[in-house]
Parts: C-alpha cells; structure tokens; sequence
C-alpha cells in the first residue's frame, strides 16, 4: 500500500524526485503566499533603499559634483570626499539591514508554508505572514550564529588564499617562498571542506527555528542532530536545488538585459550633446526600472526554490530518523494550529 499523501509529498521517507517534485508543487499550489510574501519583503526594502538613496543624494549632491567636474589630474578635497563616503556608507548599511530582514523572511515564510503545503490545507497570505514575523527573531539570530560560526574557516580559506598568492609571485626572488605556496595550498585544501561540512551541518537550522520554534542556539543543536549520518545526501541535494535555481535566475536575466539594453538606447538617443546628471539618470531610468525588476523575479526564484527543498530535505530527516510520518498522516485531519508546529 502506498504512503498517504495529503499535501505536495508522500507521507515516508522521500526520494529525491519527491523532494525535488514537492519544491515544484509547493510554489504552483502556492505560488500567491509565496510570492506575495516575496514581493512585499523585497518590494519595500528596495522602496526603503531607495528613498535612503534619494535623501543621501540630495544632502551630498553639491559634494558629488565638485567631485565628478574634477579633471583627471585634480584630487578632491576632504571636504567633499567625506560627506559622500559617511553618505555611501549609510546606504550600505541600510541595504545590509534591508538584506538581512528579507532573508529572515523568506527563511521563515517557505517552512510556514510548508507546514501547510505537506498537510495540504489551505492558507492565506495574512496568516503565513504572522507566523513568519512571530519567527523572524529567532531567524535572524540563526543566519547570524551560522554565518559567524562559518565565517571562522572562511578567514582561514582568504588567509590560506593570499599567502598562496604572495607565495607565487615571490617564488622567484625569495628562498622561503615555497613554504608560503605550500602551506597556502595545504591551508586553502584543509579550510574549504571543513566551511562545507559546517554548511551542511547547520542547513536546517532555520526549518528548525520555524516548525518547532526552536531559539537560534537549540535549532542548530537540531540540524547538527537531523544531518548526522546523512551529510552527503543532505549536500548533494542542497547544492542541486541552488544550481537549479543559479541556472533558472540567469536564463530569467537575459531577456530583462535585452529589453533593458534597447529601452537604454532609445533613452540614451534623446540626450543632448553635454548633457546633465538629472538628464542622464532620467534617460537610463526605464533601463534601470527593467533591470531591477528582472532582478526582484531572479530573486524571489533564488530565495524560495532552495528554501523549499531544505523544508523538505528537514521534513525527510524528520520521517526517517523520528517516524514522523504517521504524525504528519494524524495531523492532516486536525484542524490547523495557530502556529502551524508539527
């Protein structure tokens, strides 16, 4: 007899078609709580960006321009180098905080769908938002202890990297300079596998945080326990679902880049002979209007696909090591919780 199958995948330890087929149907069945959620994170961060953009321009534009009117052998002054530095860097950090928000989000808005997506009951988009919020902290403080915890053989691996570098091009003038190539080579082999290992390990960290709505240090203590005994699996199939969806947010690019290109011809044929910044910008706009769109699509693509296969690949370990199938079988038939916890 076959495994019940309620939602987008089979109650029972799932193949990697299952995986891979559940993803698909989780974003069709889906796709308006998905990508609603997309679009409103995504939307306001760029407005939020933007309108930072606009106030800095307009508080350093005199700066800017003394800048740009220099000729090639003139330097600026400190005066109107520093003011637009501060201005660049609050930009940066606004989009960094911007960035980081999103993809808690997301992060936490694909396994609150998932939880429904599996089950196959209906949702809406008011309701995955709320769970997703409720769980954005907790989130956020799981990006950030993975990425602090990967950044660790990362130093290492640029450390490695530029000792070997340094090596290469003194090879020929210091005596020492085989062991810097050396011990550059062993450190980039050595630091590379060990920030894949920890990748994987903790992977399924924020599903974690979401469907058992486990804080940031206790829910990669549950993906190191989940991955244990099935790291390469885990790997492979999280390294497939992001290639597919790298592969499919190019091919999205190209004709955006087209239609980009000719609508910056034509605006760029109505320019003036010397013409000003404000008629330049205004001329490129539709350019860059239709490149952050084909950007904002890319994304949402690039910020959901892998997201649902680490759902699911959470969801499999889950069945396979804790019997959570029957679970999963039971709850189809209850009524929805609140919180969507299994």
């Amino acid at each position: 007899m076959p495994p019940p199958k309620p939602g987008v995948i089979p109650l029972a330890p799932l193949k990697l078609g299952d995986i891979l087929g559940g993803a698909f149907s989780t974003m069709g069945r889906y796709w308006k709580q998905l990508f609603g959620v997309g679009v409103a994170v995504y939307g306001v961060a760029l407005v939020v960006v933007g309108a930072a953009t606009l106030i800095a321009y307009s508080a350093i534009s005199d700066h800017l321009h003394r800048i740009i009117s220099l000729s090639a052998d003139q330097e600026p002054s400190s005066d109107d180098l520093t003011p637009v530095l501060i201005a660049f860097g609050v930009i940066w950090l606004i989009a960094m905080v911007a960035l980081m928000l999103c993809t808690a989000l997301m992060y936490a808005a694909v396994p609150a769908i998932l939880q429904e997506a599996v089950l196959g009951r209906p949702t809406t988009f008011s309701v995955i938002w709320r769970r997703a919020w409720a769980r954005v902290p907790a989130v956020i403080g799981t990006v950030i202890l993975s990425a602090l915890i990967a950044m660790i053989p990362m130093v290492l691996m640029v450390i490695a990297f530029f000792a070997l570098v340094i090596g290469a091009i003194t090879l020929a003038h210091e005596s020492g300079a085989a062991i810097w190539t050396a011990l550059g080579l062993l450190g980039a082999l050595a630091t590379a596998p060990l920030a894949a290992w920890l990748w994987v390990k903790f992977s399924l960290a924020a599903p974690a945080a979401v469907f058992e709505r486990q804080r940031p240090v206790a829910a990669l203590r549950r993906s190191s326990q989940l991955v244990r005994g099935d790291w390469w699996r885990v790997f492979g199939i999280s390294l497939l679902a992001f290639a597919m969806a790298a592969v499919a947010n190019y091919v999205i690019q190209i004709p955006f880049s087209f239609l980009g290109m000719f609508s910056g011809v034509i605006g760029g044929s109505t320019l003036d002979e010397d013409p000003n910044p404000a008629s330049i910008a205004f001329a490129m706009s539709g350019y860059v209007v239709i490149l952050l769109l084909g950007q904002l699509i890319g994304q949402l693509l690039s910020a959901t696909f892998p997201q649902l296969v680490t759902g699911l690949l959470y969801v499999d370990r889950r069945m396979r090591t804790e019997n959570l199938g029957p679970v999963l079988a039971e709850a189809a038939a209850v009524p929805p919780s609140p919180y969507g916890t299994y």
